[in-house]
């Protein structure tokens, strides 16, 4: 029996050097011919036509095939500039261009870049739908979910204080999203449970960077020091006692008391705002006709993940006070 055994079988080290070459000859000549287009497309019509979105982006793409994420991103780039200058700074042409980036980006590891293009992503989709719009959901929910990864992974390098504050955010920007959902009649309240649970482990990241912070890491509602009058007697030159009186700078005992409570307080403060959470899900659950079997369970299951997290903070910080 013959074996014929395909160029696509043979593992990458095994192949020859004639099939190295031949396959660098075949990107370099694909490369060069992509690039000729793009120059004729910019002779022909100028540098800005809109062609130069697609021939851009498709030579991105294959850029990106080839692991280039250098050149990708730069590719990428220009089309979303040309978008840009041919359909104003808020249109739907950018987003998957915007997806395109935000992928290169991460397969280079520039987080900062992500997270730029991150917030690029949403704030157009906020101009071009309509609350009401699932593309406007859906992008609230991307949004969230790449805030909160920044958050658990620290992937910006941020300082405690700062990946409060990213967190912090977050949660407001979850809460005022829903507000606004909650008060539109065309919304389905079926629709919230993504958002509702995003919001629900944001505030469960931040009680958990909360009671990982020292209490020392607080501002304190008590002033840090306090002025006291200390005397002393003194001897003079001529044999006589006489006392003398300054005032110093001490540490005020209840500040450190105060920046106590006020750990305590920020915990409380995110453990209620899960609880809120968890009755906002309830409520759906149990006045929901269009929820399914499945979709009920999921959401007892998580329910009873907030619950137990949040009691076992609640538990740790009791420990802790």
């Amino acid at each position: 029996m013959n074996v014929v055994i395909s160029a696509q079988e043979n593992p990458p080290e095994e192949q020859g050097p004639e099939v190295t070459e031949a396959r660098a000859l075949e990107i370099s000549r694909e490369l060069s011919t992509r690039q000729t287009a793009i120059e004729n497309i910019q002779s022909d019509l100028g540098i800005y036509d809109p062609s130069l979105i697609e021939a851009y982006g498709d030579m991105g793409r294959f850029y990106s095939e080839l692991e280039d994420y250098e050149n990708a991103i730069r590719l990428y780039t220009e089309a979303l500039q040309i978008a840009r200058i041919n359909t104003g700074l808020y249109s739907p042409q950018q987003i998957p261009i915007l997806d395109s980036l935000i992928e290169a980006n991460s397969r280079s590891t520039d987080w900062q870049e992500v997270d730029d293009f991150q917030e690029l992503y949403y704030l157009i989709n906020s101009r071009i739908y309509e609350l009401t719009e699932i593309e406007y959901i859906a992008a609230a929910e991307i949004y969230g979910a790449w805030k909160l990864r920044v958050v658990r992974e620290n992937l910006l390098d941020q300082s405690r204080f700062s990946l409060l504050s990213t967190a912090e955010n977050l949660s407001d920007f979850y809460a005022r999203t829903i507000q606004r959902l909650e008060l539109i009649p065309d919304v389905r309240r079926e629709d919230l449970i993504t958002v509702i649970y995003g919001k629900s482990q944001a505030d469960l990241t931040l009680a958990r960077v909360v009671a990982s912070t020292p209490y020392s890491a607080f501002e304190g509602t008590e002033s840090q020091f306090i002025s006291q009058v200390r005397c002393t007697n003194v001897r003079t030159v001529s044999g006589q006692v006489t006392r003398q009186c300054y005032t110093v700078q001490v540490e005020n005992p209840r500040y450190r008391l105060s920046q106590r409570d006020a750990k305590r307080f920020a915990l409380q403060r995110h453990t209620r705002e899960i609880s809120r959470s968890i009755e906002r899900l309830e409520g759906i659950k149990n006045t929901s006709s269009e929820l399914t079997s499945g979709e009920r369970q999921e959401i007892d299951n998580q329910i009873a993940l907030l619950v137990a997290e949040s009691e076992q903070l609640v538990r740790s910080s009791g420990r802790l006070f």
